[in-house]
């Protein structure tokens, strides 16, 4: 009986195994299942500690991921005075708005790529503060009613300013299908059909009064009239996610421009100025779609773009979304990546200034340093690169020794009318001189 109680060599060694084995098997059994709905994500650290403040909210909150943050409390309160204006334009009650939040949480915290820590009280709160707030911003900016007293945003244009990039933050999002929830709540009251009628009524989408915002300065988004109604309509099969899924939807090419991404053969992409010299004409393109870059016959076709530091960092955000979100069609990304080695260098940015494709306020130095530092972010899929047929072509024609020589003749001896008569007259004189000294010979002998 007493062997039968004694213990093994093995069994002192296997025995504080036996609860880490059903604590482990616990915690494996309670994690929750991952939802297709996720689509807000923390800026990667690798893209974060490149320029910190282009990635986190200096102003205000939207959104658990940033709420309470040290030197965004002021905010606080401006919010909760939007949100008591959108109860009273709405006439819909307190409680009914935290019902609507409070049946959607579930979903609501599903679309966060991190768990948020809040209670349920807590978490409804923010959400309902910062929709309201967001809906009521976008009313006022659109309807253009900036005369409420108090209102510290649209009367201050400097508050404005520094409030706008932060609403296009990753991190500082709202899923969009709570703005509509919300907006709709809007749409159907007495108030709103004093201001629209029943075409009115159909048209204006929670998209569709966030144009004004989205196309005021920063983002030279007008022109994209088509776009917006497509995306807006009721027939529309487009899901946004939420803000800055918006922009990079408005960013992406049309069908018709759409391109195959193919296996980028080689990193060596050559620099506006290498393509100069190689002979390659460079030309600004009529597109409306930023990433719609052609190369053919020779020319480059580059669409206009506004250098701000506010635009440079909204796409970072773009790209820093396609780079959590999408699995193809990063064409952001790619854009930015091949940007980043045509304007290498201050006498690229001189050139593509020259050109018309750059327009900028900022030196040559400091714009190609910005684009420098925002290419850094973006990551190279050699595999599928988007421009990867366009920079093999690029590549081919740089290297081809006539092309060097035709570009180095038009740029150095016929790049301006007197030059080139000055070149003709050479050539002329040597010809009449070559002919006199046959003459000679010839009589001679």
């Amino acid at each position: 009986m007493e062997e039968c109680n004694q213990a093994g060599p093995n069994d002192t060694i296997n025995m504080p195994y036996v609860p880490l084995e059903i604590s482990l098997g616990e915690e494996l059994d309670s994690l929750p299942a991952l939802s297709s709905s996720c689509c807000i994500y923390r800026v990667p650290d690798d893209i974060r500690c490149l320029n910190e403040k282009a990635d986190t909210p200096q102003v205000i909150s939207i959104g658990p991921l940033h709420h309470g943050k040290e030197g965004l409390e002021a905010m606080e309160e401006q919010k909760k005075r939007y949100l008591r204006d959108f109860i009273r334009r709405t006439k819909v009650s307190l409680k009914d708005y935290i019902k609507k939040i409070r049946d959607q949480e579930a979903r609501l915290r599903s679309c966060y790529a991190e768990p948020i820590k809040f209670s349920s009280d807590e978490f409804v709160k923010i959400i309902l503060v910062d929709a309201a707030f967001t809906i009521e911003f976008l009313l006022r900016f659109y309807l253009k009613e900036s005369g409420h007293e108090g209102d510290r945003l649209l009367n201050k244009p400097w508050m404005f300013r520094y409030v706008q990039p932060d609403m296009w933050m990753l991190e500082n999002q709202l899923p969009f299908f709570i703005l509509e929830d919300l907006y709709h709540t809007y749409i159907i009251t007495d108030s709103f059909r004093n201001y629209y009628s029943t075409h009115d009524h159909e048209r204006l989408s929670i998209i569709n009064i966030s144009k004004n915002f989205f196309t005021a300065g920063i983002l030279n988004l007008e022109g994209k009239g088509d776009k917006w109604n497509r995306i807006s309509s009721s027939s529309s099969s487009i899901n946004v996610q939420h803000f800055v899924d918006l922009i990079r939807i408005f960013y992406l090419p049309l069908e018709s421009e759409l391109r195959d991404a193919g296996e980028l053969k080689t990193l060596n992409i050559p620099s506006i100025k290498e393509m100069h010299q190689a002979g390659v004409k460079i030309k600004v393109g009529s597109s409306k779609n930023l990433v719609d870059i052609q190369f053919a016959n020779g020319t480059l076709i580059i669409p206009k773009i506004m250098i701000t530091g506010d635009k440079l960092r909204t796409l970072g955000n773009v790209i820093a979304f396609e780079q959590c979100h999408c699995m193809e069609d990063n064409y952001l990304n790619d854009y930015v990546s091949i940007m980043g080695r045509f304007a290498n260098t201050p006498k690229d940015v001189e050139l593509l200034v020259e050109f018309g494709i750059f327009e900028t306020a900022g030196t040559t130095s400091v714009v190609s340093s910005m684009i420098t530092k925002l290419a850094s972010e973006a990551l190279f899929f050699v595999d599928r690169f988007c421009y990867a047929t366009l920079c093999e072509e690029l590549n081919n024609f740089c290297r081809s020794s006539w092309n060097k020589w035709k570009a180095n003749l038009r740029q150095n001896y016929f790049n301006t009318p007197w030059a080139s008569i000055s070149v003709i007259a050479a050539v002329v004189l040597l010809t009449l001189t070559l002919i006199q000294t046959v003459c000679s010979v010839i009589s001679a002998t």
